[in-house]
């Protein structure tokens, strides 16, 4: 799989319902990758949204019109898509991810350890695919991030990937004690 399959046509999505949104976890970081060559597997894509029930709402009308289907826990997403199911899912921080037909997994995330989305998307950089601005939180607030959620996924990822990190950000990536 490629960078921009099938991510690609979710952002283009985004960026027709104005749909805002910054790229964070592993995949995201492999857009900074494309500058030092170093890549990361990753087998999904966080998208970090705003505590913003219209733009939550647009989001998951923007992945159903790229084709994705919508779950949470799991499930397939409550119906109707309304904006009560938007305040419900934003009241609780749910996870609610877009799954592509081939079955690829975009999780729309409404938390990032770390940081507000405010912060994620003050600091963010721009990447051109295909046409396609996409979006991502500063590499260094990734690490950090991942570093702060302390997953076993997560420290797992920081130690095998420790030096290609160091060299991308050019320096040691720890979180604040």
């Amino acid at each position: 799989m490629t960078i921009t399959d099938p991510v690609l046509a979710l952002v283009k999505a985004f960026h027709d319902r104005g749909v805002r949104f910054v790229g964070i976890g592993v995949w995201s970081a492999n857009l900074y990758g494309h500058d030092t060559g170093t890549l990361f597997g990753t087998e999904d894509c966080d998208l970090f949204l705003p505590l913003d029930p219209a733009n939550e709402l647009e989001a998951w009308t923007a992945a159903r019109t790229a084709g994705f289907a919508l779950e949470a826990a799991g499930e397939p997403l409550g119906e109707p898509l309304d904006r009560l199911l938007a305040e419900r899912v934003i009241e609780r921080r749910a996870l609610v991810s877009a799954i592509s037909p081939d079955r690829y997994r975009v999780d729309l995330s409404l938390v990032m350890s770390g940081y507000t989305f405010d912060e994620a998307w003050a600091s963010r950089r721009e990447f051109e695919l295909e046409g396609t601005s996409i979006p991502a939180a500063a590499l260094e607030h990734i690490v950090r991030s991942k570093a702060l959620a302390g997953r076993p996924k997560d420290r797992l990822f920081l130690a095998t990937h420790a030096e290609a990190l160091r060299r991308a950000t050019g320096h040691d990536l720890e979180p604040d004690e």
